[in-house]
């Protein structure tokens, strides 16, 4: 992580084309493998930021100018080159509370599912989630072994999420979440509230928060057609 991050900084504002510093110098630089720097450059290829031309070497690539598609945290990390690990720390059947009901389309009281993970991108706690799913929707959810992935099961069922409304606001840790993600209270965070609909039908909502220093909100906007 320190490579991939130190490279996307020295790289940070060059123009398609330039040169990105060599294995062999970044071997060097951190005393580390040529594994673990091959490791870190292969992501930000994958991330897009890098491109490989063969027989010339490594370079800055151009921008994808691709509209941003509907992913978990699972694809999106790993998108960027990262593996997620899931915790659960709570799955049960709840009541749903009036701001939960409005956001599902169900009414207050309603039975839905409500799992908790802690979220770890390479073995570092980075996000606590909360996620509420109409019961029924996934049958036998809470029966046996949770999935790694809440999208795939979702795709299973022909539910995969179509659409996504995301609300993120900066804050400070407090309380359990705090001590769950390595932090000091008062250590600033990301909070994400995502509603998820397959089409029509609200499939998920979840509460997220993230560390501010492990991870990047990343989106892509333009004009549409």
């Amino acid at each position: 992580m320190q490579v991939r991050e130190y490279v996307r900084a020295l790289v940070a504002g060059d123009s398609p084309g330039t040169p990105a510093p060599s294995e062999r110098e970044l071997v060097t630089r951190f005393g580390v493998a040529r594994m673990t720097v091959r490791q870190a450059m292969d992501a930000l290829v994958v991330e897009g930021l890098l491109e490989r031309i063969p027989g010339r070497g490594t370079f800055v690539a151009r921008p994808r100018r691709s509209p941003s598609t509907v992913v978990g945290l699972t694809e999106e990390m790993a998108r960027r080159g990262v593996t997620v690990e899931s915790q659960t720390l709570l799955a049960r059947r709840e009541h749903a509370g009036p701001g939960v009901a409005r956001a599902l389309g169900l009414h207050e009281g309603d039975s839905v599912v409500h799992w908790r993970r802690l979220r770890r991108a390479e073995t570092e706690p980075f996000c606590v989630e909360d996620v509420y799913l109409e019961e029924g929707l996934l049958p036998g959810l809470l029966d046996g072994l949770l999935p790694s992935s809440l999208y795939a099961q979702l795709a299973h069922q022909g539910l995969r999420p179509t659409w996504v409304e995301d609300a993120v606001t900066a804050d400070v840790a407090a309380g359990e979440e705090a001590g769950m993600l390595g932090l000091s209270h008062g250590a600033p965070v990301l909070r994400r509230q995502r509603r998820a609909l397959a089409c029509d039908r609200v499939v998920e909502v979840s509460r997220s928060v993230f560390r501010a220093d492990r991870y990047t909100l990343r989106l892509q906007l333009g004009r549409a057609g």
